[in-house]
């Protein structure tokens, strides 16, 4: 048998004490030895993102998991810093950004609408795919695989066996790795052309 792939399992939940899903989600994934959990919000309460311990936690990760819960169409707060101040142009992307070419994005999530609700007749207007195409871009950007997520619709009225089944959904994910993301196309990276990269002078904004 293969060895268990690397997992980086990045927790994004700004109550987590009051969470069902992220909570459970947390909670199965915990007895799994190739997984490596770093709760956002615990770790930078203040915000203040040690940049370069997150970039040495991806250097030695082969997947990267992203379980959040959709706010406003998005991603919490500290999640969107993580990405703004982690993934930057020389590491993540550009000339010289190849430390995440190669690996796998994989987004868990839930929302608080139902699955109707994100639909052309739902009060959200569109399917919930077309929220996610920035993250698309994103792991497209970094060269990374984005894999099918995983959404549970309607959180806050789910039962506790459907909290339970997206929990054990979640696990089972883990497990078949790399089984299944290998059936997933292989990843290109975006080229961005040196003028339209950030510049990073003294005293000059990014």
């Amino acid at each position: 048998m293969s060895a268990p792939v690397s997992i980086l399992l990045l927790s994004a939940h700004p109550d987590l004490q009051h969470s069902r899903v992220t909570r459970a989600m947390l909670s199965a994934a915990q007895g799994l030895p190739n997984v490596r959990v770093r709760d956002l919000y615990a770790l930078y309460p203040d915000y203040a993102i040690d940049t370069a311990a997150e970039q040495d936690a991806l250097r030695d990760a082969e997947m990267l998991v992203w379980l959040h819960p959709m706010h406003w169409y998005g991603m919490p707060a500290l999640m969107k810093l993580w990405v703004d101040e982690v993934l930057s142009v020389g590491f993540a992307y550009g000339q010289e950004g190849h430390a995440l070419h190669g690996k796998d994005l994989w987004l868990v999530s839930s929302t608080g609408g139902s699955a109707h609700s994100y639909s052309a007749e739902g009060y959200n207007r569109h399917p919930v795919g077309d929220f996610l195409l920035p993250y698309a871009q994103t792991a497209a950007l970094c060269g990374m695989r984005f894999l099918p997520p995983l959404i549970l619709h309607g959180a806050q009225k789910a039962t506790a066996e459907q909290v339970q089944a997206h929990a054990q959904a979640f696990v089972e994910g883990l497990r078949v790795l790399p089984e299944w993301c290998e059936r997933q196309p292989e990843p290109a990276q975006e080229a961005v052309p040196d003028d339209e990269r950030p510049v990073r002078e003294e005293g000059a904004p990014v």
